[in-house]
This record gives structure tokens, C-alpha cells and sequence, in this order.
């Protein structure tokens, strides 16, 4: 049943481009169980307590009125509702037998009121239940918003009891199946509007849209002491949309979930192929009632409740169902024992894996338990207390508890569980919960007698294909299967010799497929879509450790069942097979897995219906062999020939994978391609995206075997190019599948997780439905004429004199990637970059006027130029806004000092910052020398400053000398990817900037590790906003599908601004197919984002900016009626100040001394700031022209209104969406910020004699988790004040007690000292800068603290200096690109130490895995007690040592001492004492070639002030 608002179906007909699909929400959750299973009021009061505590991650409307959605979910108040009955005169025999149904029925005064509890009592009484009557709740309205009113359900509850015939079991069984029959029910009765919150005879759900603290004030039974429970799972929503419903509020029947499952596309796909074969004994034919299992329309979070619902409802246990949904990462673990991989390993044949950044509470009334993904990217902290209370939640400190009583303070690591069994009162741990599903059946035996492995085969063997003579040669049949010069030259030489994806740079100027003129790739009709914001893209290098690539094929038992034949399928570490393996597999002598080969060829003579018949045909051959019993289906195309021509792969895998599902035969059989039509890593996904499970790129595999041994490759051998192609393709499939957020191939598979762009909707429907489209004219008939045009033109070439002298032979070179005369046109051809050179050097009218004539008479290459203006009465020019204050909305995007030589980037800024507008430094940082130096007299440091995933240069007084603070999400040639600097570029002045090592290649993170949801980038703009009240805080989005609701997320966030990127923004160095492939033009995006955020009320709040290749006065005007207000310039300001296109920014050969950093080449560089603002002082009186032709005398009369463009005649694209007028844009007053902390606040009052230098200070404060970023405005102060050298001495000390929120000590500067006694969430001291961080536990606990968590995630994020000393563990990623810290902790996590640049780090105790991944400088020391350290480091770029040096291990010994010292712990004072034997444990970790050491840390004089300041 599809739950949908019914201002969203409306809305949608006004806003075309909102799409309900892309609607995302996170929250904040937990929940506290006792483990005696004692049922009392004050667990319930705490949870409510607990719930009001995390208010800060949840979010309101637009008119901050209505809450995104609150809930609780508890144990059946029994007490209260069996005295309740009693005074009806109804008893229930046995209490136990009490069953509840919450229902939310349509709002009061429907006319479907009665037919929704008509029905409900139908189906009830047609289950055998006992219906001893409804119950109104007492509820509150009138403690709701006034659009939460408008919408409010009424509220009942159905009680039902249990007959006398039936077992508890069969009682929930029941229950479960009823729900369903309502649901399926109120569909067929065309009811929308009615919800059942939960049914069930141990649970009921509270929820709806509410304050958390109002949760007991409208539900005013969970006030009632007789309510109560032994266990309350809390939930409280943030959501990007503001017109969030009730339903959709958690906790939903059986869970509450924090994060989103970004595979669910996949998920739903694969969970309807498998319905066709779903049987089970438990059910027996009921079980077509339970279909779908997956709700269409549902969120993400209740579409995995449907499925954990499910499994649970049918035989197995709660655990078992959760763990099979959401395993750990098991395929690389080393220490996973036998019988907990053999678990895995199994139920990864049954189900993929629902992954995404989640932790998820759970439970059915019985057991309640937590889970985390399998990568960790939420967080989840629990405290057990000596009372047997187990608080489990999104942050430490929701409730209070005395130190003394805490017996255990935990999180829960990447594919943790832990969960408490209240029937038999135990608390079960990770490690007991895995031991136990282990131990279930004999699953290893089970693998072992069953499981195939595929035999290892020679690179050297390759079967004869047995080609006809006149296809025989490898360039003929390259021909044949469309490849080109650019595909040999550009994407397959590069991987022979540098056994690695090819890099470029500048971007892409090339027309999107659908509007070029040339033939292009069908693969170039899809866009890879990309994780940003609501997920985290996986970084596929340095946290490889939790990505697979295997994959399973054979035929596929029901889902409901676990039988030994389950486990007999064939496992395939890599999808990537040569031909060689492909004959194994279909030589496997076993009746489970017989194959047949289904050609995709068809006959020229067949004419424009060849496609279309070859699909038919293909489906009805798929569905005869699987009929047949045949299990492996082989598509191929290997009997292509100059007449019979091949059908592109992904179509046909597309068509006969959707024909299947349609059958319900998907299951019974797996698919293999065998094609010679993919060439790149793009095109082979894309094919693994549509339905197969296996791929052999024969022409790729042939021409790389042709090309072994060429000049410049000559020791490269057959077998070593196939080895090198196959590692790279790989390679750059995690890296498509971490863009997108995903861990593992089987989430890739069949899931279509791509746009595609130009393709009739019933080409879509039937072959790729699923995926979103942007409507064209591509059909059938046109693929299947343009593959006959190319067979022809080949037949031609082939019957020419040429064709027999191989010397004169060569592929069509369509200059797709580079500029090539009579083939695709650029953007940036040569007569374009100089005719824009020479309108900057001039200013002349005349000459910019000669630039846009060539830009205008262009072929349509981009959205825009299918747009034409609506012809309007002009007025005289004179009537326009000046030039100058249109040129003040213009700003230069961001481009980095590193990818950009240190003179042009002072040159952009020296422009920009004389005529009063702004440009960006890009994620290098910048000098702080620039901060008082000037060019012909204006300043050259950016006013807009940006914070990327590396956190380069990111310093305390860096975001304060910020007018605006630009957080960088994506990028538009590389969004899902980090940026990346070769290393020759980082010169010892640029490693200076970034904190890092000269010479060492620097790339950044794909991921914020700060933000891996949407209330993370909540509070990162939050914090920004405290170290810099003063800047705006931006958030650079890049174009896709969803991108608006995304965009209206972040507003709800409080940001200023956000800034949409097309795909065709500049780059300085990206993967060539990252360039080509991924996001989508910013037309779209922009107007999707227009479009939501006026929708959702939100678009006052924020200013919409946009780039992606501006060039123009029309551009603007576009980007204006499409919805923007500011609008960003890059590689055309490049041009204008001699960038010549040359596309050699990542070799560091620049010519024009613009991108490179080779001081000989940056002496040519000849631009000046004049160039540039000749450039824009052009354009925008451009800009004036074209206001006063459409009749408008103010740029701000246009915003929005997309109503003045129509699209041109015969459109290859629909643009019609976009032309929605919405003429609203932001407005200063109704932009909103979060009030700082009180305590915040007190400490800036506190400190103001220490700021000015009469006297130290000391304060005391109690601090909470809702306190958060606490001392980061005071940092701020003191970085305004007096820069990065801070105060002297220890100035401020700032005592608290209790739990700190989020971002304690953030952007920490010198002359502070911050020491908390209780822990700390997560973001402790990101980005410091100096100064002491000391956390230790209360004086009163009980505890070990090596044994305990202390502190949260991702702490010293980017921290280039300062001191942490913690008494206890931390959680993920420590450390995570340290530059310059020195940490003393007891115990961390997973993925320490990663993208290390500098600092010291010392690690006391246990580390997870994953250690010093990408680690480049710096040196971190790790006690190994247990000797389970070598097998958790990352070794790929660091070394272990032990340490033998005496005056090494003294200076180690200086430091433990000191962490002693500060932090009064006992263990590291067990580890002193007994030092002589301990100090033979440490292990040294050091980046290769590096001699920095413990004594280069205690030699410094920050070191020296600290041992001389008392604790």
C-alpha cells in the first residue's frame, strides 16, 4: 500500500521534476531495554527523555513549526488497556493474549472512515481473531503544528485477544498475515489515506509529526503510570523534504533506522524477481497474500521493515533476519573464524545485502537489539548500567546516569549487533549474537559439499573462436563492434602501460550523446548516478577492506527456506571472465548448471525492426530455456559479422532481464554476457547494472592481446595486458559502485543505477524500468538504423584499396575526448579559446561580440541551446541595472592553489576582489601571507574559502578571514571522487598550505568523514556558523535526479547558499570516466532545485548559485530564469587569462603557466586581473542587453521565471520540465540559524580578559550532548584576533563534566586547554589548530577505561596541530587526516590513522581494522599486546617496525608519561610501570622514506610548555 500525501500528488503536476522517489531521511535513534525484562513508567519517562535529547538531529518545516516526526515504540501497555477493558465488562483470559492494531485513519470527517474499520474488522474476523473492540486513545491535537494539524489522522486503536486454538506463534503469524490482507485491501478500495502503525500482540507504535518532547503530550497514555514497558525503541526524523507524513514517521512495525539504504533501487528489484519463486512451508499458499513483500511508495527505512517484517514473520528469528539483510563486511576479514564465514558466505547466495550508512534499532517485543552497516557510518554508543538498564542511542548522553552505576560504555564497530533477549534475560554481545546464528545448520558442510568454485584457467588459453576468414582480423571486428581510435589510443593503451584508469583533465566540452552529430557509444546515453549528502560515497582505495566484487550464479532457492541446496551456486570472485572461464562454466558437468547460448546479433536485411525483433526473440528463448531447465544463459554476440550486426549488450541484457522478472523466472537462472560491444569500465557496468551476473569482453580482451608487445609496451606479454585490463576494469567498478555508495557488486547488479538521457519512455519501460529517464526521441528503429549506416559505411571501407594495407589502416577517431578537426565539436575548440582571449585582452565590444557569434552558431551541444526566449516587448537599455551590480553576482568557482599555479590563482582573486565580487579558493587552503598582500593594489586572499574531504589547509584562521565558507559535496567532473593532486605538483610550498609532504601524491577523500547523512551536514554548517558568525555557509551540490531534495535538506540545515554544478565543470586531474559519465547538465539541476525548494517552502532561506561551463550573457540569463541568483565561472576565466585548452593540467606541463607548478613554466604566465574583468564586465553587459530585449530593467525580475524560454522546434530532448515558473528567491530576513549553546555563550563572556591579555582564566561548566561545539566560537575569537599563533601559554582552561555534544573542541587553537571529565560524541578536535584536548572519565566510575569507549568518530579530523590526551577508546576513522597533531588514546576503531599527512598519533590499546590506510607522513605507535596488530595495518603505503633506538623509546616513554600526567589513567600508568617488558610491544608506523620519529615531538616547544603547565 503507497502512503503519499496529498499535497505531494499534487504538487507534482506543479513542480515536474520533483520525484517522491528521492526523498531521504535521517534522525537520530536508540533504545533502552532492561535486561531483567522488568516492565515499569520510568523506562518509558527515560526514553521519552532520551528521545528529547537528540532533537538536534531531527528538523522542521519551512515555517520551523512542524516537526519532520517522532515515535516510540514500546511492549503492549498490558496493565492499561486490561483495566480499560474490564470497566467494559470484557476480560481477557490471559494477558498475554492482548493483541493491539494503532491505526491512523483518514483525517476526521472522511467519508472512508467507516469502510477503513469495516474492513479492518473483516479481515480480523476472517483470520479467526477476537475483536474485543475499538479504542479511541486520548490524544492532544492541539499540541501539533497547524499543517501537522491539517493532516493528522484520526487516531484509533483495534484490541483484539487471541482464540483458544491457536499458539502464540501462530497468534503473531496471524496477526502479520492480516495486516497484509487489510492493506492489499484498502488499495484495491482506492484508500490512501489509512495506516496501520502496527498490529501485533507484544508492540505497539506511538508516532506522528511531533517535537520529541511533545511525544507524551499528544499520545497522553505514554504519561499514564500504567504504562509500561520493559523495553522503548525512540526515533526522532529529519527529513529533506518538509512535507513529511504521518506514516512515514519512525519507528515503523519492527524498527527504527538512522541513515539510508542507498542500495534500495537493487533491493526492490531483486526482492520482486525472487517473489516468482518464494515458497514456503510455513506459509503455503498463503503466501501470494504477502505479496509484493516490498510496499511500493514506501520510504527507504519502511521498505526494510517490510523485508525484516518478512523473514521474521516466517520461520527464522529476528536476528537471523536483520543479520541476513545487514551482514558485515566478511569477504576480507582474516580473523573471521570458519564457521561465522561460512554463515556469510552462505545467506550471501540467498539475499545482497541492504547497505547504506544505518544503524538500526529493532524489535519484536522479545528482543530488542541495535546494528550498524557494514562500513560504521553512523554512530551508535551504549552504556550498561549496574541496574541492568541498557541505553543504546545515536550519542552518548541521553540519559543520565551516575558515574559509579556504569558498568560498560561500548559502540557498536562497522557490522556490529548487539541486542538483549528479554525472555531469557541476557544481554548478547556482537560476538555471542554471530556465534549462535553460526551455529543454526551445518552451513560450512553445507559450502563445502555444494558450493563451486570456478577452476583457475591460464591467462595463456584462449579458445578458438573460430571466426569466418573475412572477420578474422582483430581491427575488422573492431569495426565491427563500433570501436575507435580514442578507445585503443585513450582508455586501452594507457591501462597496459600504466596498469591503471586513464586520467584527464579540463573537463568535458563535448555534446551529451543525445545532441551530437556524431555516432556515439549507446552506452553514452547513461549517467552513473552518484551518492551526496543523504550517503557517503565509499572510498574505494583506501577502504577497499569492505568492498566485493563477488558474485553468485546459478538457480536460486525461495528466499523463506535453507536447505543444503541453497548453497549450490557457483561463486565467482570477479564478474570479469575471459573466455577460457566462460568455457569452464559451461563445461561443468552437473545438472544444476546447464547453459545455453543466446545470440544478439540480427540480420542487416531485417532493416529498422532488427532490434526490436531481436528482443522479442531473445525473451521468448530466455523464458523457453529456463523451461528447459537451463540455468546459465549465455547472451552473446559472437557470430557478429559485417551482416550480422550486434544488438548493444546492455539493451538485450536489459530486456530479457526485466521479461524474466516479469515471468517470475529471474531466479531459476543466471545471466552471462559475452560481448565485443564494451570496451571501458562505463560500458561494462552498465551492463552488470541491467541483469548480468557475469561478463566476458572478448574484442576488449582481443585487442589488448593485439596490443602486448607495441612499440612503448614491448614488456608487456599477451597474459600480462589481459591481467592488467581485467585488474583495471575491477579497479574502476569499486570505484563506480563507491560513487555510488555501495559496497558490494551484488547491490550493483540488475539495480539500474543510472540516468539515461535522450531514450523514448517504452524503450526505457522495457529494457532499463527503473532507472530515471529524461525523455528523447532515441527508439528502436533508430539504434538498429544507425548499427545498419555503420555496418554499411564498413562494407564500403572494406572494398576500397586502403583496406588491404594494414600501414593505412586506422579507426574512426571521433574526437570525443580531444579536439579533432571534422569530428565532435568542443565547447573549448582553438578558435573559441582564442577569440575569448582576445575579447579579455581588448575589452573591446566588438571582439567579445566575435567570441559569442562562434559560442551561438555552435551545434546544440548542451540543455540550453535547446532554449529559446519568449519574444517580449523590449525597453531601452538605459532603463537596465548598472553593469556593476549584475557583475557582483558573478563569481570565479573553485580552483585550487596546487591545481592552479600560486600566480594565476592571486591574479583570479585580485580581479574579483577589485570590482567588489568573489572567488573561491578551491580544497588547497591558502597562504597566510595572502591575507595582507595585494596586486595593482587589491587584496589577493579569497573571500570565499572552501572545506573539501581532505580538510586541506583547513585552519582556525583560515574560515575566519572567510566571507564565505563553501562546503564542497561533490565536484562536477568527479562527483563521488576526491580531488587529487600527482605528486609533482606538490611542491614543498603546496605541502606547506595542505600540512602535508612534498612529493607524495595527495587525494582526497571521496567522503566527508563528517558527513555521511544529512543531519552530519547539519552540523557542519552548524559549526562553521560558530567559528565564523559572520560568513555564509554554502553547500556545492552537483546536478543529478534528487539533487532538489537534496538541496532542501541542506536548507533545512541552515545554509546561505547552495551551488549547483553541472557535469561539465573544469578539472584539474579526473579519471577520463569520471569526466565522461557521471552527473548531469546543471540546467536540470538547477530547475529540480528551483522547483523543491519553493515547493517545500524553503527557497526564501537560501541563494541558489550555479556553474558548469558559463561562457555567456545568455548563460546567465538562463541560469537566472532556470532559478539562479549568483553564478560561478571557471574554465572560461582560465581562458581569459591564457589557458590554452592544452588539457595537460595533470601532467604539470601546462604551456600557458596556469596549471602547473613547475616554476619554468609559471614564468610564462602572462594573464593579468585585467584580462578577467574585461571578461565579466562583457558579459554582463551582456547580460543588460538581454534584460532590456526580454523587457526587464533588474536581473532579480527574471529569477525564476522559467516561463520566458520555450523549447526549440523538434527538441532531441523534452524540456519541458524545466519550464515551470517560479518566481521566488531569497530573502535575507527569512534566513535562519541555530541559537548557540548556553554554555558556549558563557564561555565567551568568561574568556574576554584572556582575549585581550590581562590574565589566564579557569572555568567549570556541566556539559550535555546537546551542548555542541563547544569551544569552537571562542577558538574562532581567538583565531580572529590573533591568527593561528593563538594565545600564549595555556591562557584558557575550560573545565566540564558530563557528555559533550558533537564537535567538542573543533578548530581548537593555542592557548586553549578544554578538559572533560565524563566522554565526548563524535568530531572531537576537527581541524584544531593548537591547544590541549584532555578527556577522562568521572572520578567516581568504576570502570577500565582501556576497555571502554571515551570518545566518538572521527575524531582529530584534519587537526593540524594540539594535543588530545583521552583515557579510553575511540571510535572510527581517529585521526583520519591528521596533519600535525600529537593524540595519546587507549584504544580506537577502525580505518585509524587513515590519509595521515602528519602529527603523531599513540595508540595505547586494541585498534580495529584498516590501519594507516593511505598514510603519507607522520608516525604513529601502537601497543600490541594481544599480537593482533600486523594483521589490521594497512601496509600498502606504511611499514612496521619495532623500535630499537633507546632515545626513540625514551621520547615514547616522555609521552606516555605525559597522557598519564593529564589524564590520571591507571592503565597507562600499568603500562609504565611495567615499561621494560611492554615497550618490546610497540610497533613503530611509518610512511616509506620517512624519519620523523617520537623524539621530533618532544622536542618541539608547545611540547616543552606542556610539561610545564600543572593538570
Amino acid at each position: 500500500m503507497t502512503h503519499k500525501h496529498e499535497a505531494i500528488e499534487s504538487a507534482c503536476q506543479t513542480y515536474p521534476l520533483y520525484d517522491s522517489r528521492w526523498e531521504h531521511d535521517a534522525c537520530g535513534t536508540g533504545f533502552l531495554a532492561h535486561v531483567s525484562g522488568e516492565a515499569n513508567h520510568s523506562l518509558v519517562q527515560q526514553a521519552l527523555e532520551a528521545l528529547a535529547r537528540l532533537t538536534h538531529r531531527g528538523a522542521q518545516d519551512a515555517d520551523a513549526e512542524v516537526y519532520d516526526g517522532a515515535g516510540i515504540l514500546t511492549q503492549i501497555p498490558r496493565a492499561l488497556l486490561l483495566e480499560e477493558l474490564e470497566k467494559q465488562q470484557v476480560t481477557v483470559a490471559n494477558p498475554a493474549d492482548l493483541g493491539v492494531g494503532m491505526v491512523f485513519l483518514p483525517p476526521r470527517g472522511s467519508v472512508h472512515t467507516q469502510q477503513c474499520r469495516q474492513i479492518i474488522e473483516q479481515v480480523l474476523q476472517d483470520a479467526g481473531l477476537v475483536i474485543l473492540g475499538w479504542r479511541t486513545p486520548p490524544v492532544n491535537y492541539n499540541v501539533l503544528g497547524t499543517r501537522a494539524r491539517e493532516i493528522a489522522p484520526e487516531i484509533a486503536q483495534v484490541l483484539v485477544a487471541c482464540p483458544a486454538d491457536f499458539t502464540v506463534e501462530a497468534y503473531g503469524k496471524a496477526l502479520y498475515h492480516a495486516r497484509r490482507l487489510i492493506e492489499r485491501k484498502l488499495t484495491e478500495a482506492d484508500i490512501s489515506d489509512c495506516y496501520i502503525a502496527s498490529l501485533s500482540n507484544t508492540v505497539l507504535v506511538h508516532k506522528g509529526l511531533l517535537a520529541p518532547n511533545d511525544l507524551a503530550n499528544f499520545y497522553q497514555d505514554l504519561a499514564n503510570p500504567r504504562f509500561t514497558s520493559a523495553l522503548a525503541v525512540f526515533h526522532q526524523r529529519y527529513s529533506t523534504n518538509t512535507f513529511p507524513a504521518w506514516p512515514l514517521a519512525q519507528p515503523m512495525r519492527l524498527l527504527a533506522h538512522n541513515g539510508e539504504i542507498n542500495t534500495i533501487q537493487g533491493n526492490r528489484n531483486w526482492m520482486q524477481a525472487r517473489e516468482g519463486s518464494m515458497t514456503s512451508p510455513y506459509w503455503n499458499e498463503q503466501i501470494q497474500d504477502l505479496l509484493p513483500v516490498v510496499q511500493p511508495g514506501n520510504s527507504d527505512s519502511a521498505q526494510l521493515d517490510n523485508a525484516l517484517e518478512f523473514l521474521a514473520a516466517s520461520g527464522r528469528d529476528l536476528l537471523q533476519s536483520m543479520q541476513m539483510l545487514v551482514p558485515p563486511a566478511w569477504e576480507h576479514d582474516p580473523e573471521l573464524d570458519a564457521a561465522r564465514r561460512a554463515w556469510c558466505d552462505y545467506h550471501a547466495g540467498l539475499i545482497e545485502p541492504w547497505d547504506g550508512p544505518a544503524a538500526l534499532v529493532f524489535t519484536d517485543g522479545r528482543t530488542v537489539g541495535a546494528a550498524l552497516d557494514r562500513n560504521g557510518l553512523r554512530p551508535a554508543r551504549y552504556v550498561l548500567t549496574a541496574q541492568g538498564l541498557l541505553i543504546v542511542a545515536s550519542e552518548v548522553g541521553v540519559v543520565s546516569v551516575e558515574p559509579q552505576d556504569v558498568v560498560e560504555k561500548g559502540r557498536l564497530g562497522p557490522g556490529e549487533m548487539i541486542a538483549v533477549d528479554l525472555e531469557h534475560q541476557v544481554f548478547l554481545r556482537d560476538a555471542d549474537i554471530k556465534e549462535a546464528l553460526a551455529q543454526r545448520q551445518p552451513y560450512q558442510e553445507w559450502l563445502e559439499s555444494h558450493r563451486v568454485s570456478l577452476p583457475e584457467s591460464s591467462l595463456e588459453e584462449v579458445p578458438d573462436p573460430g571466426y569466418a576468414p573475412e572477420i578474422s582480423d582483430v581491427f575488422v571486428r573492431q569495426q565491427i563492434f563500433g570501436y575507435t581510435h580514442e578507445d585503443v589510443e585513450m582508455v586501452l593503451r594507457p591501462i597496459l602501460s600504466e596498469n591503471k584508469e586513464p586520467t584527464w583533465s579540463m573537463g568535458d566540452d563535448a555534446p551529451l550523446a543525445v545532441l551530437s552529430n556524431q555516432q556515439r557509444s549507446f552506452s553514452d546515453y547513461f549517467r552513473q548516478r552518484f551518492a551526496q549528502v543523504t550517503n557517503p560515497p565509499i572510498d574505494p582505495l583506501r577502504e577497499r577492506v569492505v568492498m566485493s566484487l563477488d558474485t553468485y550464479i546459478g538457480r536460486r532457492g525461495s528466499l523463506l527456506t535453507e536447505t543444503a541446496d541453497h548453497a549450490h551456486l557457483i561463486h565467482l570472485k570477479s564478474p570479469i571472465l575471459t573466455e577460457a572461464q566462460l568455457e569452464s562454466l559451461c563445461q561443468i558437468d552437473d545438472e544444476h548448471f546447464r547453459s545455453r547460448t543466446l545470440l544478439t546479433t540480427f540480420d542487416i536485411t531485417d532493416g529498422s525492426a532488427g532490434v526490436e525483433k531481436t528482443l522479442d526473440r531473445l525473451e521468448a528463448e530466455a523464458i523457453a530455456a529456463i523451461n528447459d531447465g537451463i540455468t546459465l544463459i549465455v547472451l552473446s554476440d559472437s557470430d557478429a559479422s559485417l551482416t550480422r550486426l550486434p544488438v548493444p549488450m546492455v539493451i538485450a541484457i536489459g530486456a530479457v532481464h526485466r521479461a524474466l522478472i516479469d515471468k517470475g523466472l529471474r531466479s531459476r537462472a543466471s545471466l552471462i554476457c559475452q560481448t565485443g560491444k564494451v570496451c571501458d569500465v562505463h560500458q561494462i557496468a552498465l551492463v552488470l547494472g541491467y541483469g548480468a551476473e557475469a561478463i566476458v569482453p572478448t574484442m576488449a580482451l582481443e585487442s589488448v592481446r593485439a596490443m602486448a608487445g607495441d612499440r612503448r609496451l614491448e614488456h608487456v606479454t599477451r597474459e600480462l595486458a589481459v591481467e592488467r585490463y581485467i585488474h583495471v576494469i575491477e579497479e574502476g567498478l569499486c570505484k563506480i559502485m563507491a560513487r555510488m555508495g555501495i559496497s558490494t557488486l551484488r547491490n550493483i547488479i540488475g539495480a539500474g543505477q543510472f540516468e539515461v538521457l535522450g531514450l523514448v519512455p517504452e524503450f526505457v519501460e522495457r529494457c532499463f524500468a527503473g532507472s530515471t529517464f529524461h525523455t528523447g526521441k532515441i527508439t528502436y528503429q533508430l539504434v538498429s538504423e544507425q548499427l545498419i549506416k555503420q555496418a554499411e559505411d564498413l562494407q564500403q571501407a572494406q572494398a576500397s584499396p586502403e583496406a588491404a594495407n594494414p600501414k593505412k589502416r586506422k579507426l574512426a577517431d571521433l574526437g570525443r575526448y580531444r579536439f579533432r578537426r571534422d569530428a565532435e565539436y568542443h565547447a573549448f575548440n582553438p578558435l573559441i579559446v582564442r577569440a575569448l582571449q582576445k575579447a579579455a585582452q581588448s575589452g573591446a565590444k566588438e571582439d567579445y561580440q566575435q567570441f559569442t557569434s562562434l559560442v551561438y552558431q555552435r551545434p546544440a551541444t548542451v540543455l540550453r541551446d535547446l532554449l529559446k526566449f519568449v519574444p517580449r516587448e523590449p525597453i531601452p537599455l538605459d532603463q537596465v541595472e548598472s553593469m556593476e551590480s549584475i557583475r557582483s553576482r558573478f563569481v570565479i568557482s573553485a580552483m585550487s592553489v596546487g591545481a592552479l599555479s600560486p600566480e594565476t590563482h592571486q591574479t583570479i582573486a585580485a580581479a574579483m576582489n577589485s570590482i567588489g565580487a568573489r572567488n573561491n579558493t578551491g580544497e588547497g587552503g591558502e597562504d597566510p601571507e595572502w591575507y595582507h598582500k595585494t596586486i595593482e593594489g587589491y587584496p589577493v586572499s579569497s573571500k570565499i574559502k572552501q572545506v573539501a574531504s581532505a580538510r586541506f589547509g583547513v585552519t582556525p584562521e583560515y574560515l575566519v578571514r572567510a566571507e564565505e565558507l563553501e562546503i564542497k559535496m561533490a565536484q562536477g567532473s568527479k562527483p563521488g571522487e576526491g580531488g587529487q593532486l600527482p605528486p609533482f605538483k606538490v611542491t614543498p610550498f603546496i605541502a606547506k598550505l595542505r600540512h602535508t609532504a612534498p612529493g607524495v601524491q595527495l587525494i582526497s577523500p571521496p567522503p566527508h568523514h563528517d558527513i555521511y547523512s544529512i543531519e552530519d551536514i547539519a552540523q557542519l554548517i552548524y559549526d562553521l556558523h560558530q567559528i565564523n558568525p559572520g560568513a555564509r555557509v554554502g553547500v556545492k551540490l552537483v546536478s543529478a535526479a534528487g539533487v532538489g531534495t537534496i538541496a532542501a535538506g541542506v536548507a533545512k540545515g541552515h545554509a546561505n547558499y547552495v551551488l549547483i554544478s553541472g557535469h561539465d565543470g573544469g578539472t584539474g586531474a579526473s579519471p577520463i570516466q569520471s569526466i565522461k559519465h557521471v552527473g548531469m547538465p546543471w540546467e536540470r539541476g538547477l530547475a529540480e532545485a528551483q522547483q523543491v525548494l519553493v515547493k517545500n517552502g524553503l527557497r526564501k532561506r537560501v541563494k541558489l548559485r550555479v556553474d558548469g561551463g558559463f561562457k555567456t550573457g545568455r548563460d546567465v540569463i538562463i541560469g537566472a530564469l532556470l532559478g539562479a541568483e549568483e553564478f560561478g565561472f571557471g574554465t572560461s576565466a582560465l581562458v581569459s587569462l591564457g589557458c590554452d585548452m592544452a588539457r595537460q593540467c595533470h601532467l604539470n606541463t601546462c604551456p600557458a603557466g596556469i596549471a602547473t607548478q613547475r616554476e619554468d613554466l609559471r614564468a610564462k604566465f602572462t594573464g593579468r586581473p585585467q584580462f578577467l574583468i574585461n571578461y565579466l564586465t562583457q558579459v554582463a553587459e551582456e547580460v543588460r542587453e538581454l534584460l532590456a530585449e526580454l523587457g526587464f530593467s533588474r536581473l532579480e525580475d527574471v529569477i525564476g521565471r522559467a516561463d520566458l524560454l520555450q523549447g526549440k522546434v523538434d527538441c532531441d530532448l523534452d524540456v519541458t520540465p524545466l519550464l515551470t515558473s517560479l518566481p521566488v528567491i531569497s530573502d535575507p530576513n527569512a534566513q535562519t540559524t541555530v541559537p548557540q549553546s548556553k554554555v558556549a555563550e558563557k564561555l565567551l563572556i568568561d574568556a574576554e580578559p584572556a582575549l585581550r591579555g590581562e590574565r589566564s582564566i579557569i572555568t567549570q561548566h556541566e556539559i550535555n550532548n546537546y551542548d555542541r561545539s563547544i569551544g569552537v566560537s571562542l577558538a574562532g575569537e581567538i583565531a580572529r584576533r590573533y591568527g593561528n599563533e593563538g594565545l600564549p601559554g595555556i591562557s584558557i582552561t575550560c573545565n566540564f563534566t558530563g557528555s559533550a555534544g558533537q564537535s567538542f573542541g573543533a578548530f581548537n587553537v593555542s592557548g586553549m586547554r578544554l578538559i572533560l571529565s565524563g566522554d565526548a560524541n563524535d568530531y572531537v578536535g576537527k581541524s584544531m589548530g593548537g591547544g590541549q584536548i584532555v578527556i577522562v572519565p568521572p572520578t567516581d566510575s568504576t570502570f577500565a577505561s582501556q576497555d571502554n569507549i571515551i570518545l566518538g568518530n572521527t575524531a582529530l579530523y584534519g587537526a593540524t596541530a594540539g594535543y588530545l590526551f583521552a583515557a579510553g577508546r575511540a571510535g572510527e576513522r581517529f585521526a583520519v587526516r591528521n596533519s600535525g597533531a600529537v593524540a595519546v588514546v587507549e584504544g580506537v576503531g577502525d580505518h585509524a590513522c587513515e590519509y595521515m599527512t602528519g602529527g603523531m598519533v599513540v595508540v595505547l590499546g586494541e585498534t580495529g581494522q584498516n590501519f594507516g590506510a593511505g598514510m603519507s607522513a607522520g608516525v604513529s605507535y601502537v601497543l600490541d599486546r594481544e599480537d593482533h596488530f600486523v594483521g589490521r595495518c594497512n601496509t600498502e603505503m606504511v611499514g612496521l617496525s619495532r623500535i630499537e633506538d633507546g632515545s626513540e623509546l625514551e621520547a615514547l616513554r616522555s609521552v606516555v608519561e605525559l597522557h598519564a600526567r593529564r589524564t590520571r589513567s591507571k592503565y597507562a600508568e600499568e603500562i609504565l610501570a611495567d615499561w621494560d617488558q611492554l615497550s618490546g610491544k610497540f610497533w613503530r608506523v611509518q610512511p616509506e622514506n620517512s624519519t620523523v620519529s617520537a623524539r621530533d615531538f618532544i622536542g618541539a616547544s608547545d611540547y616543552d610548555g606542556l610539561l610545564s603547565v600543572s593538570h
